[in-house]
């Protein structure tokens, strides 16, 4: 989770939404992808730091099924993610912050809790949620001044 905290201050220092994630090889513990959000740079509005990851894991592995690997995120995965989590078929998912507003895991449509979801992760939050949630709270009242 440290190296997402990292991503997501490098994105914030980018003016992205402060989001990092790292895709993880479960039974080395090395790093396979890593990215932070770039809406923004790539005038994308599916730059998600996760989408990113997952796709960098997926061409490094050859292949678009990761399930040996486990997912590191600095914010509760949003809708569009939470979907390719399932269909990239991660093992674990490990979030810092909720997402009470834009949320796709807990909060909103809780994707993995769908019938029409074939795979869930096994999930777990709120690790580092205080700096995550300082750092976004901390971004967005930076854009409002």
């Amino acid at each position: 989770m440290r190296r997402a905290m990292a991503l997501a201050r490098a994105a914030a220092e980018a003016g992205e939404v402060p989001v990092g994630a790292v895709v993880v090889d479960t039974a080395s513990g090395a790093v396979i992808a890593a990215a932070h959000n770039r809406v923004e740079a790539e005038r994308d509005p599916t730059a998600h730091a996760e989408i990113l990851a997952i796709r960098a894991a997926g061409d490094r592995l050859g292949s678009p099924r990761l399930a040996g690997c486990d997912l590191y995120v600095t914010l509760e995965p949003c809708p569009m993610c939470a979907q390719a989590i399932a269909f990239a078929r991660l093992r674990r998912l490990y979030f810092a912050a909720y997402d009470p507003k834009g949320g796709g895991v807990e909060h909103g449509p809780r994707i993995f809790t769908q019938p029409t979801c074939h795979h869930r992760p096994e999930i777990y939050g709120g690790i580092g949620e205080g700096e995550a949630a300082a750092m976004l709270r901390a971004f967005f009242a930076r854009r409002r001044d």
